[in-house]
C-alpha cells in the first residue's frame, strides 16, 4: 500500500468519516482556511489514481468513497512508523512515548488490558 502526503490523508480522514461525498461535501468538513475546489478534487483524482478511492456519477457530477478502510491504512502507518524509527520493536516505541509523553499509569493499565484481550 502506497503512503499518503499529509494533504491526501487530510482527504482521506473526511471520506473515511463520511464514507460517500462529492468534492463539495468533502470541503465543507476540512477545518479553516477551506482549500479550493480545484485543489480538493486534483488530491481526489489522485488518490483515485493510487487505489484509495473510486466513484459513482451522480447526474453532472461524482460522489467519491474509500477503497481502503481506515483501520487497514492505520495498521500499514503503524507498523511503517515502528519499522522505520523504532527497529521494529513496538517495545520501544511504547517506552519511547511513556518516556517523553509522561504517560498517566492509568493509560498503561488500559493498553496492558488491551493487549491481555487480543492475546
Amino acid at each position: 500500500m502506497k503512503q499518503l502526503t499529509k494533504a491526501e490523508e487530510e482527504i482521506m480522514q473526511a471520506l473515511w468519516q463520511l464514507q460517500m461525498a462529492n468534492v463539495k461535501t468533502i470541503i465543507d468538513t476540512l477545518p479553516e482556511p477551506k482549500p479550493a475546489y480545484n485543489t480538493v478534487s486534483t488530491i481526489v483524482r489522485i488518490l483515485e489514481s493510487k487505489g484509495f478511492v473510486d466513484y459513482e456519477k451522480r447526474g453532472k457530477g461524482h460522489v467519491y468513497f474509500p477503497l481502503v478502510a481506515k483501520e487497514s491504512y492505520s495498521n500499514q502507518s503503524i507498523n511503517k512508523l515502528v519499522d522505520n524509527y523504532f527497529q521494529g520493536s513496538f517495545q520501544s516505541m511504547v517506552s519511547f512515548f511513556v518516556k517523553k509523553n509522561d504517560v498517566d499509569i492509568k493509560d498503561i493499565e488500559t493498553l496492558l488490558n488491551e493487549i491481555n484481550k487480543n492475546n
